[in-house]
């Protein structure tokens, strides 16, 4: 994980948001534990109090859970809830903005389905 300082992105958002991609990726697994706040907080030199501000949003979307003596955990579904969101930004801003620009272009759907098939959109 990595967070910077100096981004306009808040340090609990980033910190939210490095843990929804290690969720994504894998690299935390359902229902295993994720580090403590206390740990990130000395790992990366950031306070406690905006560490859990980033893991509360987790909690509140329902992607990790606090049980109570043990830390936090992955809930499951986690992942394939992050899936969905993603696959559902991709379509909303990634491809929206492709097919208005093919169409800006007179790109027609079978040009572009071509193109996609041919490897173009490597």
């Amino acid at each position: 994980m990595h967070f910077d300082a100096e981004s306009l992105t808040p340090l609990y958002q980033q910190i939210a948001d490095a843990f929804a991609d290690g969720i994504l990726s894998g690299a935390f697994a359902e229902e295993t534990q994720i580090p403590s706040t206390t740990q990130v907080a000395r790992e990366y030199q950031l306070n406690p109090a905006t560490v859990l501000k980033g893991m509360n949003i987790l909690v509140d979307n329902g992607l990790i859970e606090k049980r109570r003596g043990l830390g936090m955990f992955v809930t499951p579904g986690a992942q394939a809830q992050l899936v969905r969101q993603s696959k559902d930004l991709f379509y909303s801003e990634q491809v929206t903005a492709l097919v208005t620009q093919a169409r800006a272009l007179h790109i027609s759907k079978t040009e572009l389905l071509t193109a996609i098939e041919k490897g173009y959109a490597k």
